[in-house]
């Protein structure tokens, strides 16, 4: 049975850093075909964050997040992680892990509807 557990989420003031982490089970950790974050600000859609493909080993970032976030994996603690630095107010949402082990994620590593696999998610409030 396929489980993700995000942690690491909190209040921060503008311009700082939080790193998510999200512990994943059921599956050898590099089966997953897909892996990554998504998030869900109040009253809109969840949107893609940042996403790796393990077809092409690349990782694709939001516009709004890239040089501010940084996807990682860790196999040996099968663990996922976001690095968030210089947040702004507008990254305040409940963060969501996700993966799959069916799908490739082409092109861009997958969307919303393509996730088997969703986290409980995790709130990330960053105040002005």
């Amino acid at each position: 049975q396929v489980q993700l557990v995000e942690s690491g989420g909190g209040l921060v003031q503008a311009g700082g850093s939080l790193r998510l982490s999200c512990a994943v089970s059921g599956r050898t950790f590099t089966s997953y075909t897909m892996m990554g974050w998504f998030r869900q600000a109040p009253g809109k859609e969840r949107e893609f964050v940042a996403v790796f493909r393990r077809s092409t080993t690349t990782t694709y970032y939001a516009a709004s997040v890239k040089d501010r976030f940084t996807l990682s994996r860790d196999n040996a603690k099968n663990t996922l992680y976001l690095q968030m630095n210089s947040l702004k107010p507008e990254d305040t949402a409940v963060y969501y892990c996700a993966a799959d082990y069916r799908r490739d994620g082409w092109p861009r590593g997958g969307t919303v509807d393509e996730y088997d696999y969703w986290g409980q998610g995790t709130q990330v409030t960053v105040s002005s």
